[in-house]
């Protein structure tokens, strides 16, 4: 499952009177913390993106509130129980499955067109084109065949029998009477996908509203889908803004001009508790523990990362369980791997790198930089050892905790140069296209127990060639850690698979192809009248159940 970038920046801030005035409870605004640099379901991965289609479109599947994989756009979750997937072999040889679905009765998309088979089967043409940009490439690859009974009715056949074979999350429909003019050249769909040129087309959406209006680095208005089967959602319309400052988002809201602010992509934790003490009156705020995974990514291209000493070293010398009592009072517990100890494949004696400035200074000299100059290492030439930590612009904490990383590599003869970069450029270029020379910092969003292909397997490092799909922008290449996410994706028998997740923590652990922070817990703020909101903690954003909100009555 591929994963979804969160991080904050700076870009723009509408005063309440850019938009219509909220006549009554018809309208619900809310501020997040970035603009989506797409509104494609597939191609990019940011949680902004994820929140405002959430409103717009409906999964087959997801894990709800209780960590639970339910259907949502089909009729019945296939198991090996009721017969909708079954093991089979595939034509030259190999261990595979069908898994059966359903589509909904009434599933339309908000043009009035029928969702059907035929936008399952053009979505998976999609897929496996190499240069679509679509992700996640191996669920692509793996979904080798789809039989069509009718309209509704279809059977996916995945060469590799999944433990979590009947998660198709990643199956993000496409409208074929919408974009399949946008696919007739495969090599410029990206930039031709009508959720691109044309975002407001009813035709893109499935969900209980439809966009209506797009301001890039602004806002998205959208309104109910008139062709929505499930419940009638509560407001007539939705204004999802983007204040990509976390002061002039916590100042919006105050003043009014905004109803509440998502915890998936909004205030950094001490804001959220200052507000909480200050406000509490007004708003709710909610502080969800979740699966998203603060880190650093580094360049192992760039040669002094590529030595695991250095990486090693540059871990023992950041004191991170003081960086989270003093900023996050211990609300964030640091991390020792990719995977959160929420999650229940968390393996409870994984490696764990405690400050240690001698163990630090020692790896670094037996790793060629053991002489000081000026107060930076240097090697054995007299360069410095100098990296450049990028972020997005505009995170108050984050940049505050930039600072504390820079001062306290400082003190282990490390120079570090910070440059950050507005959301859309930092994700939709500098990381994506692992453009950045050493070190990115931002976090992922993950579901529970979710195979870390996208970002670990070496298959998964984004180029030029493969359309930059992928996810490995730190070009991890190790073939121990690729068998092992093999072997996970396909182990049926889940205490087999608890041992093998215990030795892909480990792997990562040694291997440092990121640095690990700390696991974060979100905060969500919302007007005492709004009721239903329900924090998932992981992907899955809590805009997919929009339609059980509703005012609460006095």
């Amino acid at each position: 499952m591929r994963r979804l970038l969160v991080s904050l920046a700076l870009v723009l801030t509408i005063t309440a009177a850019a938009l219509p005035a909220r006549a009554g409870r018809e309208t619900l605004t809310i501020g997040i913390g970035q603009y989506p640099a797409s509104l494609h379901p597939s191609i990019e991965s940011m949680v902004a993106r994820s929140y405002v289609l959430g409103l717009a479109r409906r999964p087959f599947t997801v894990y709800d509130a209780n960590w639970q994989l339910v259907c949502m756009m089909c009729t019945a979750l296939p198991t090996l129980d009721n017969g909708l997937a079954r093991p089979e072999t595939t034509p030259d040889g190999k261990p595979g499955m069908a898994v059966s679905f359903t589509i909904r009765e009434d599933a339309r998309w908000a043009d009035g067109v029928r969702v059907s088979t035929r936008d399952v089967v053009f979505t998976r043409e999609v897929g496996r084109h190499p240069k679509s940009g679509v992700m996640p490439k191996e669920f692509w690859r793996s979904l080798w065949k789809i039989d069509v009974a009718d309209d509704r009715r279809f059977t996916l056949h995945f060469d590799k029998r999944h433990f979590d074979y009947n998660d198709i999350s990643s199956y993000e429909l496409l409208p074929e009477h919408v974009e399949a003019a946008a696919f007739a050249e495969p090599e410029s769909y990206p930039t031709r996908t009508r959720f691109a040129v044309d975002p407001t087309n009813a035709g893109l959406y499935n969900g209980p509203y439809r966009v209506a209006e797009v301001a890039p680095g602004s806002h998205v208005v959208l309104v109910r889908n008139p062709y929505w089967g499930g419940a009638k959602p509560a407001f007539e319309r939705i204004i999802v803004r983007a204040i990509e400052n976390t002061a002039a988002l916590e100042a919006n809201l105050l003043s009014g001009a905004i109803d509440m602010i998502a915890g998936e992509i909004g205030l950094t934790l001490d804001q959220a508790t200052a507000l909480e003490a200050r406000h509490g009156d007004r708003f709710a705020v909610i502080f969800k523990p979740s699966l998203v995974y603060e880190h650093i990514d580094l360049n192992l291209d760039n040669p002094d990362l590529a030595d695991v000493r250095v990486r090693r070293a540059l871990l023992l010398a950041l004191d991170r369980e003081a960086i989270t009592q003093q900023l996050f009072a211990g609300r964030q517990p640091v991390a020792n791997s990719n995977v959160s100890p929420l999650d229940r494949m968390a393996a409870p004696d994984v490696r764990r790198w405690r400050h240690d400035p001698s163990a630090a200074s020692a790896l670094f000299t037996e790793a060629g930089w053991g002489r000081m100059q000026n107060g930076v290492r240097v090697d054995t030439a007299g360069r410095p050892l100098r990296v450049e930590l990028m972020t997005t612009a505009g995170d108050r904490t984050r940049e505050l905790v930039q600072q504390v990383l820079q001062s306290q590599w400082k003190a282990a003869g490390v120079d570090v140069r910070i440059r950050n970069q507005p959301a859309r450029v930092f994700f939709g270029e500098t990381v994506s296209r692992r453009r950045f020379p050493a070190m990115a910092m931002f976090a992922w969003f993950s579901a529970p127990e979710s195979v870390p292909r996208t970002t670990l397997h070496s298959s998964e490092i984004p180029t030029e060639a493969n359309g930059w799909a992928g996810q490995n922008y730190t070009g991890f290449r190790n073939a121990e850690m690729d068998a092992t996410i093999e072997a996970i994706e396909t182990e049926l028998d889940e205490g087999k698979r608890r041992i093998l997740w215990a030795k892909l923590q480990a792997i990562y652990a040694e291997e440092l192809p990121a640095l690990p922070l700390w696991f974060r817990a979100n905060p969500f703020v919302l007007p005492r009248w709004l009721d239903g909101v329900q924090p998932t903690g992981h992907q899955f954003p809590t805009t997919l159940w929009v339609e059980e909100w509703r005012v609460r009555e006095n």
